[in-house]
């Protein structure tokens, strides 16, 4: 991992002192680059805890994630963790993640994994892959930088692909509205597919083929054992010190910080804003207004987890999956689950299931989220 990837600014011999504001996994792997570079910062986070929303908590006998559950093992992903003395924690998920299930009728449908397979399969109706079987001989269109995902796959594969398939995906992954979301601005992978191999189909096969499966993982103690690691080794990290108050110096341009602590102990010559553009909006304001109102007009949908556990006698499905996704299609409460006791064995009682965390979305319904009136 080159520093001239982690860093959002260019380097130069002068010695200078940078900021980070904000000790998630993104200004935590920042200040980690920036310390094994030999160059000098101070990292300020608000909380005692470091990592931002990732967030593992041990109850009883359950280990919860609060935030994300699981690592896609990219190669910047391994070498960090092996940077750390992570790599004997690391844990596989299941063999059984693969499965992907997704609700129908009232009932869970595993969902294809593969091209052939969802045209052998019987998840999508005759038309639906009439449909699938149709796009591989679907012409590209010109590039449209204004086209939503539900217009490109309505477009390439048909309304039963994107009501099943696309729409549980985007709001039960992303807690998002494929009609609102642009394909350019959130897969642009995909587009260019269509452009490259005239089918997604076709250029799905060959990349995939290409590029192989990555390891999805988790560490001993939860995700939280990353950040807890890296906050470890940073030697100017500053945590329980949230920013009040940032202003730039016209004559040099150098940074002045506030923090709840009191004033920070030097002026920087660069700030990183690690924050979510709604806490790095305030910090603006002053100086830069109109670039504070951009950020905070940045929509972040709401999302809720709620973990539940049963006797695994108690429930007949075999859980054999990573979880399941619920289209908005059959009027779900939540919009998916994971199936955590099944991707990690052991973060359960054992003899009992931890089904969720189901993931209740305000995209699912535009009115505000309520439980359920019986369980």
């Amino acid at each position: 991992m080159t520093v001239s990837l982690l860093l959002p600014f260019p380097i130069t011999r002068q010695k200078m002192a940078i900021a980070i504001i904000g000790g998630g996994i993104s200004g935590l792997t920042l200040a980690w680059g920036l310390q094994r570079a030999g160059l000098d910062y101070d990292l300020f986070e608000a909380s005692a805890r470091p990592g931002g929303t990732i967030r593992s908590e041990q109850h009883g006998d359950y280990l919860l994630e609060i935030g994300p559950n699981s690592l896609q093992l990219s190669e910047e992903l391994a070498a960090l963790v092996n940077e750390l003395g992570l790599t004997s924690q690391l844990e596989d998920a299941a063999a059984v993640s693969q499965n992907r299930y997704v609700l129908r009728g009232g009932a869970y449908q595993q969902l294809p994994a593969s091209p052939p397979g969802l045209l052998t399969g019987k998840f999508f109706s005759l038309a639906g892959r009439w449909n699938i079987v149709r796009e591989l001989f679907r012409k590209a269109e010109p590039t449209n930088e204004h086209e939503t995902l539900s217009e490109f796959f309505g477009r390439r594969f048909g309304p039963e692909v994107v009501e099943y398939a696309l729409n549980p995906f985007i709001s039960g992954i992303y807690a998002g509205d494929p009609t609102k979301l642009l394909l350019h601005k959130t897969f642009p992978q995909l587009a260019a597919l269509e452009q490259q191999h005239g089918s997604v189909l076709r250029g799905l096969m060959k990349t995939k083929n290409a590029a192989g499966r990555r390891r999805i993982v988790s560490l001993a103690g939860g995700l939280q054992t990353l950040p807890n690691a890296l906050a470890a080794k940073l030697r100017r990290a500053h945590f329980g010190q949230a920013v009040t108050r940032l202003h730039r110096h016209a004559t040099d341009g150098r940074w002045e910080i506030d923090t709840t602590a009191g004033p920070a102990p030097r002026l920087y010559q660069q700030v990183v804003l690690a924050l979510p553009t709604y806490a790095a909006a305030p910090l603006l304001a002053e100086q830069f207004p109109a670039q504070a109102d951009a950020l905070a007009a940045v929509y972040y949908p709401p999302m809720a987890a709620i973990y539940t556990a049963y006797p695994r006698a108690d429930v007949g499905h075999p859980l054999d999956g990573f979880g399941a996704l619920h289209p908005k299609a059959e009027q779900p409460y939540a919009a998916g689950s994971i199936w955590t006791s099944s991707i990690f064995p052991g973060r359960a009682r054992p003899g009992r299931c931890c089904l969720p965390p189901s993931w209740v979305a305000a995209s699912m319904s535009p009115r505000p989220v309520s439980p359920p009136a019986t369980s």
